[in-house]
């Protein structure tokens, strides 16, 4: 495995979702963080190792796929107090700037939306590294977080409690671990 970007690394890439994750972690009733995932997502891209500027990154979540280790919670977060997955059932994200901030980290800056809601975020990436398969696939890997106020999307479900403050933080943070595998050209 290898951390150093070289020009061989250019070309356009596909997430291995079997090897990748979406996570996400929100503060629960003020003392905890309750985590989860979206275990349904699809995510292609093309990187530019020597003009990062170039490089693009689209991802689309199957919203319903989310998963906190609890139905009851999942269902909740499924119906209109949060989500409206019936109404919208995908999560959507596609890059508008790709910036190498340092010699294995980019600011990836796109639009991000939830619930029709579109907003711009920009995501730390740190690149940790590149290898062949046992296949021949040429890998690359990302990883990287931001956090979010999730009213900015409509999502503003929430109870009081009895000693002061929320049920539900505000602030999400959004976590990525990305293995993408270079496409082959196809003569």
């Amino acid at each position: 495995m290898s951390t150093q970007i070289t020009p061989a690394l250019t070309g356009k890439y596909v997430v291995d979702v079997s090897h990748s994750q979406i996570g996400f972690g929100a503060r629960h009733a003020m003392v905890t963080k309750v985590r989860g995932t979206f275990d349904d997502f699809a995510g292609s891209g093309f990187f530019d190792a020597e003009n990062p500027a170039n490089s693009t990154l689209e991802v689309t979540i199957q919203a319903t796929s989310i998963n906190t280790r609890n139905a009851d919670r999942d269902a909740h977060l499924r119906s209109n107090d949060f989500f409206a997955m019936e109404e919208f059932p995908v999560i959507s994200f596609k890059s508008t700037a790709f910036d190498k901030s340092d010699a294995s980290t980019y600011k990836v800056t796109g639009d991000l939306t939830i619930k029709g809601v579109s907003n711009s975020i920009t995501v730390d990436l740190e690149f940790t590294g590149d290898a062949v398969d046992p296949w021949g696939n040429q890998r690359i890997g990302f990883e990287g977080s931001t956090s979010i106020n999730r009213k900015d999307w409509g999502v503003t479900w929430n109870a009081a409690l009895e000693t002061g403050g929320v049920l539900v933080g505000e602030k999400i943070t959004l976590e990525f671990e990305v293995s993408a595998i270079q496409q082959k050209d196809v003569a």
